[in-house]
């Protein structure tokens, strides 16, 4: 019996992708950077993705792929670098004006709150996060958020998930279940942390990580029946 759902907030709860798109074009206008096309948002995109992989490898830190993301994707298409650190500060603030919540997320969560105790796992940065809690009513419909600034570790690193566990008392493995998009960080997190694992696959891709997943779900209301 699963008394315990670990919800992981990007791409899983919220549409990111809709942020990323809307954020990376305002800050465009806000430094007077041209036209940003959509070739280039998904160039971006896809730099962006990347680069936090080797952040859940422990390849750089935070801040540095958040800067040197962006200095990449400008130097490919001819936007001067230097402008990457004030870029990404502005982006991060932006990230959170932008609400898209995927088919089902919020009344999932409502259906829940009775049920189990919820939380939220996420990798975002504070000030994102903080934002995006706020302005979609996560904030106060889960019963807490660990932001990994705050906890010190990302996921998929075991001392994230040691330092949630702590957090919210004593609970066995068998009873927490996380449900996440990411093969590479929530879905190995769970895996390493011992507990139930339910990866929220909408677009039908492979598990190409070879991960032993147990629950394998294309939309948030089968949380629900799972439990």
């Amino acid at each position: 019996m699963i008394r315990v759902v670990l919800w992981d907030v990007d791409n899983t709860l919220l549409d990111f992708h809709a942020a990323e798109n809307a954020a990376v074009r305002k800050c465009f206008e806000i430094f007077d950077l041209g036209p940003c096309t959509d070739e280039m948002i998904r160039t971006y995109s896809a730099v962006n993705v990347r680069y936090w992989e080797k952040l859940e490898r422990g390849e750089m830190t935070k801040r540095e792929i958040l800067v040197n993301r962006f200095r990449e994707f400008f130097s490919m298409f001819g936007v001067d670098p230097d402008a990457a650190e004030r870029f990404n500060d502005e982006y991060q603030y932006r990230l959170g004006d932008t609400i898209v919540f995927f088919p089902g997320a919020m009344e999932t969560v409502a259906a829940l709150r009775d049920r189990v105790r919820q939380y939220g796992v996420t990798n975002g940065t504070r000030i994102a996060q903080e934002r995006k809690l706020k302005l979609s009513g996560l904030g106060e419909a889960l019963d807490r958020v660990f932001i990994s600034e705050d906890v010190g570790y990302e996921k998929p690193d075991i001392r994230y998930f040691q330092r949630v566990f702590s957090a919210i008392g004593d609970c066995p493995r068998e009873e927490i279940m996380i449900v996440g998009d990411s093969l590479t960080s929530d879905m190995l997190g769970g895996v390493n942390a011992g507990i139930v694992t339910c990866w929220f696959n909408p677009g039908g891709k492979k598990n190409t990580a070879g991960l032993p997943i147990d629950h394998e779900i294309g939309a948030l209301s089968q949380v629900l029946t799972l439990l």
